[in-house]
C-alpha cells in the first residue's frame, strides 16, 4: 500500500483558476505515469497531486490539480481528452474534471438547532468556503431571520406532527415540496445542518454523493433524544462528531470526517452539549470543504480523502 500527496504551497498561495481531476480505477502498474504523461504532453502544470493504492480492494485513487492557464484548451476539451485516458484504465474507472472557476452551489437543510447553520453562514460570508449558498430550507421557521440577514433565501416547509391519520401522506407531500425546492438549484452539496428529519430512500438515492449529514459520534450507542445526557449518565470520556454522506442506511453512509474531544467527571451534561456542538461545527465545515474541493473519493462504503 502507498499513499501520498504532493502540494506546491508557493503556487497554492496564488488565487487562480484550476482544473481538478479525480479518478479511481482498478490498480495496476503505469497509472501515475500515464496520467502525468498526458498532462505533461498538454503542457499542464500540476500544483497538487494525491495518490492512494488500497491493497485490500485492489483499487487506485488519485486527485490532480492543474493550473488552468497552463493548458491551451478549456475544461470541456480537457474532459474530452482525459476520457480517452480513463478508458484505457478499465471499464469500472470513475472520474471527474471540475473547474474551480465555476462556483459550487449548496443548499442547507435545518430544523431548530442553529449552531451548524450559524457557523456555515459565517464561513460563507467570510469567503472561507468555496461555495455559493443558494438557499436554506427549514421544517420550522425560527431560523429564517438569521438566514435572510445574510442575504440568503429561506424557505419553510411544514412537516406534519406525528399522531394524526394523514401523517404519512402529509409527510410524503412535505418531502416532495422539499425535493422540488432543492432540485431547482441543482446543488453540488445538500447539507443536513442538524436537519432532524430522516430522508426517504428515494431522496437518498437521488442525492447520493451530494447529501452530507452531521451527528454525534456515539452511534450506535445512545440513540434517540438527548444523546449527550445519556452519555453523561454513563460517564463517557470522549465525545465527537461524524460527517458522512447520506444513504438509505440511516447514519451509515461513507464517512468523510470525524473528530473527538476528551471530557471528564467535572463536565456537566450542559458542558457536554456545548462542547459537542463545537465539534459538530468543525467536523461539518471540514467535511463540506473537502467535498466542495473534490477531495473525497468514495468506493463501496469507504472514502479516500486527499486533505
Amino acid at each position: 500500500m502507498w499513499s501520498t500527496t504532493v502540494h506546491h504551497a508557493a503556487v497554492d498561495a496564488i488565487a487562480e483558476q484550476r482544473y481538478v481531476i479525480s479518478l479511481s480505477c482498478p490498480d495496476t502498474t503505469g497509472i501515475v505515469a500515464r496520467i502525468a504523461g498526458f498532462l505533461a504532453d498538454a503542457g499542464g502544470w500540476i500544483v497538487e497531486a494525491g495518490y492512494h493504492s488500497d491493497p485490500d480492494s485492489g483499487w487506485f485513487f488519485t486527485r490532480q490539480v492543474v493550473r488552468a492557464g497552463s493548458l491551451p484548451f478549456g475544461a470541456d476539451e480537457l474532459r474530452a481528452r482525459f476520457a480517452e485516458v480513463a478508458a484505457e484504465l478499465g471499464g469500472e474507472t470513475t472520474w471527474t474534471v471540475t473547474d474551480t472557476g465555476v462556483p459550487k452551489r449548496a443548499v442547507l437543510l435545518v430544523t431548530r438547532e442553529a449552531h451548524c447553520l450559524h457557523d456555515l453562514l459565517g464561513r460563507v460570508a467570510a469567503r472561507e468556503l468555496p461555495v455559493q449558498l443558494d438557499a436554506v430550507i427549514g421544517n420550522h421557521g425560527e431560523l429564517g431571520d438569521i438566514v435572510r440577514a445574510h442575504g440568503v433565501p429561506f424557505h419553510h416547509v411544514e412537516f406534519p406532527p406525528p399522531g394524526n391519520g394523514r401523517y404519512a401522506r402529509d409527510k410524503e407531500k412535505a418531502f416532495d415540496e422539499l425535493r422540488e425546492l432543492v432540485e431547482q438549484h441543482d446543488p453540488d452539496a445538500i447539507v443536513l445542518a442538524r436537519f432532524m428529519q430522516i430522508l426517504p430512500p428515494e431522496l437518498c438515492r437521488a442525492w447520493l454523493g451530494r447529501a452530507l449529514n452531521i451527528h454525534h459520534s456515539f452511534l450506535p450507542s445512545f440513540v434517540g433524544a438527548r444523546p449527550y445526557h445519556q452519555a453523561y449518565a454513563r460517564g463517557v470520556k470522549l465525545i465527537g462528531a461524524t460527517c458522512h454522506y447520506v444513504t438509505p442506511d440511516l447514519d451509515a453512509g461513507p464517512i468523510i470526517e470525524q473528530d473527538v474531544i476528551r471530557v471528564d467527571h467535572s463536565d456537566t451534561a450542559a458542558d457536554m452539549v456545548r462542547r459537542g456542538r463545537d465539534i459538530e461545527r468543525l467536523v461539518l465545515a471540514r467535511g463540506l470543504r473537502w467535498h466542495l474541493e473534490d477531495r473525497v473519493l468514495v468506493h463501496a462504503n469507504k472514502t479516500v480523502v486527499f486533505r
